[in-house]
């Protein structure tokens, strides 16, 4: 049986080892707030004290935390315990620039290294249907096929290995799409409403027209009836966009929308959202909640 090590357990990590240890596999959990992985031990996983504890005669290890030098230090913290025939998983969005440094990590310690974070948040985390975006090494897909068949819907495997970054390059291009789109419909209701408008007829103006979508409907919806309770928060958006507008820079692309978006989320920061889901941006239109 795999023994899968998944460290970080935050609105990502938790449902994807939760949904690991479902399957049957042995699952060990780290994360640096212990607290936030001791409720999986009802699922079966086994809760570590330290990342080299997680790791420590693992098959896969899978990394999902806030971003590159998290993950650095999670994995240099594990370094002691990771050996050569293991698969590294790196799933967290970290941007391009942290793709050298975690392969060479990789190289210097053993583990095969695989980049695949993934396009979803919360809700499709937990239902298993992420879109998993993996560039490794060919021997690496027949070890993690089965576990990506139970974290996503879909796994698209990309040429190249995973120190070439190919899956972090789709991510930046797939999440800027996402994101853009969550400031632009946040933007277009709360212009209804400084315009004396019920932002809710915006809603049913473009409902069942061609720039109708479920992604719309969501988060118009999380606006309008005031729950923010976060899917992908206002923190987690703005630090993608810096890594979307550094991605663009390396490519010579200038990224205007994301980096106004960029602006909308630390204004909604700022304001005490944070936490809150991303569709909190709303909150940027106005000098007050």
């Amino acid at each position: 049986m795999t023994t899968v090590a998944v460290l970080g357990t935050g609105l990502m990590g938790a449902p994807m080892a939760r949904n690991l240890a479902r399957a049957g596999l042995r699952v060990r959990v780290w994360n640096r707030t212990k607290a936030k992985a001791e409720p999986l031990a009802e699922a079966g996983a086994v809760v570590a004290g330290s990342p080299a504890e997680a790791v420590e005669g693992a098959d896969v290890i899978i990394t999902i935390l806030t971003d590159g030098d998290a993950v650095h230090a999670a994995m240099s913290a594990a370094a002691p315990a990771l050996r050569a025939g293991q698969v590294w998983a790196q799933m967290s969005t970290v941007g391009l620039a942290a793709i050298d440094r975690l392969a060479a990590l990789a190289a210097e310690h053993g583990p095969t290294f695989v980049d695949a974070p993934v396009q979803g948040t919360r809700q499709p985390a937990e239902q298993g249907k992420l879109v998993i975006l993996a560039a490794g090494a060919e021997s690496a897909r027949p070890v993690l096929d089965p576990i990506f068949d139970v974290l996503g819907q879909r796994t698209l495997w990309l040429a190249g290995d995973g120190a070439g970054g190919a899956g972090t390059k789709l991510k930046m291009a797939t999440v800027s799409c996402g994101i853009s789109m969550t400031a632009v419909v946040a933007e277009a209701l709360a212009l209804a409403r400084g315009l004396g408008l019920d932002p809710d007829l915006v809603r049913q103006v473009i409902a069942g027209g061609p720039m109708d979508s479920p992604y719309f409907q969501a988060k118009a919806r999380a606006i309008l009836e005031d729950d923010y309770t976060p899917s992908f928060t206002v923190r987690n958006a703005e630090k993608d966009t810096r890594l979307i507008v550094q991605a663009g820079e390396s490519a010579g692309v200038r990224m205007d929308v994301i980096a106004a978006a960029g602006e909308r989320f630390r204004r909604a920061e700022a304001q005490g959202h944070g936490e809150d889901d991303m569709a909190a941006t709303y909150f940027a239109g106005f000098d007050k909640d």
